[in-house]
């Protein structure tokens, strides 16, 4: 087949696909217009996040057998059209699921030891044992939204930390074990004192975390998010640290990444943000691994193999 990769990806993919009969076109650089220009062509498509496979784009792509996506989220892929063409897609959510599990929990280990804050301080000559007192994650109840690759991997990365864990998937069902306690959403907001998103952007995920929503959990909790930003949106975040319905935040994504297209309120409430002590930032990271980058190559490689030589 002849298939085009449109996005940075790590070299390896090249010879993997190559080794397999496939044509192969590695154009990182490539623009939208230039893709709509040569899509016809080719068999497959490689993708990150460069630019939406839409209807318009899809309906160029005449000859498409599969769209591969080197990560895990699939909001930007119109998926009802990739259905009903038969076009066969493949992501590789197993690729850097270890890498999300561990960045989740080094921040929430950070943010709970005040490690940035405590770094921080001492670099000025400021030696402040008190103030960067910490919490122990013994004993804390955790929950899991999502309870896929990436909630999965996350779980068994807190097996030595004598944690309850709590898991709710909507769309899963019997997945408990000796590790996790399969709950309802009702049940799950009355027991966290941390909750960590693992879910994608759907058009029910979407700011599916309201005030409202934070509000109804029984106690004060901290939060992790590895997984979409426009989960939560700026304000209800600092409304909610305002009003202590959260006690500090871990924050992989956020509600709008381009920095130079915030609205005038976004940044206002980021600037907010920003300020806060209890909140620890990474830039959309957490799945970003030296590690991650080659095993995504070879989770979809074998993906496209199986798929095709059946």
């Amino acid at each position: 087949m002849k298939i085009l990769i449109i996005d940075e990806m790590h070299p390896s993919i090249i010879p993997m696909l190559e080794k397999q009969g496939h044509q192969v076109m590695y154009l990182p650089k490539i623009t939208r217009e230039e893709i709509l220009d040569s899509v016809a062509h080719y068999d497959g498509m490689i993708i990150r996040s460069k630019t939406p496979m839409d209807r318009e784009l899809l309906e160029k792509a005449v000859n498409l057998k599969f769209i591969g996506r080197a990560g895990a989220g699939l909001d930007q892929i119109d998926l009802d059209y990739l259905l009903e063409r038969g076009v066969k897609l493949f992501h590789a959510a197993k690729g850097n699921r270890d890498a999300v599990a561990e960045h989740a929990v080094g921040g929430l280990l950070a943010l709970f030891n005040n490690v940035i804050k405590a770094d921080s301080e001492v670099r000025k000559g400021i030696w402040d044992r008190e103030g960067n007192r910490g919490h122990e994650l013994m004993e804390k109840t955790v929950g899991v939204m999502g309870y896929g690759n990436m909630g999965k991997a996350f779980s068994k990365r807190l097996r030595g930390f004598g944690v309850n864990i709590l898991a709710y998937d909507k769309y899963k069902f019997d997945y408990g074990n000796d590790l996790v306690q399969e709950v309802i959403w009702e049940n799950l907001k009355s027991e966290v004192d941390i909750l960590s998103i693992h879910v994608p952007l759907t058009k029910e995920t979407r700011n599916f975390f309201s005030l409202e929503e934070l509000e109804s959990f029984a106690k004060p909790f901290w939060l992790i998010n590895t997984a979409r930003g426009e989960v939560v949106s700026f304000a209800t975040l600092n409304a909610a640290l305002d009003r202590g319905i959260l006690r500090g935040a871990v924050l992989d994504v956020l509600e709008n990444e381009k920095f130079n297209r915030l609205t005038s309120e976004q940044k206002a409430e980021f600037e907010k943000l920003a300020q806060r002590e209890n909140v620890i930032f990474s830039p959309h990271i957490a799945g970003w691994t030296f590690e991650s980058y080659h095993k995504i190559n070879k989770v979809l490689v074998k993906q496209i193999k199986k798929s095709f030589s059946e």
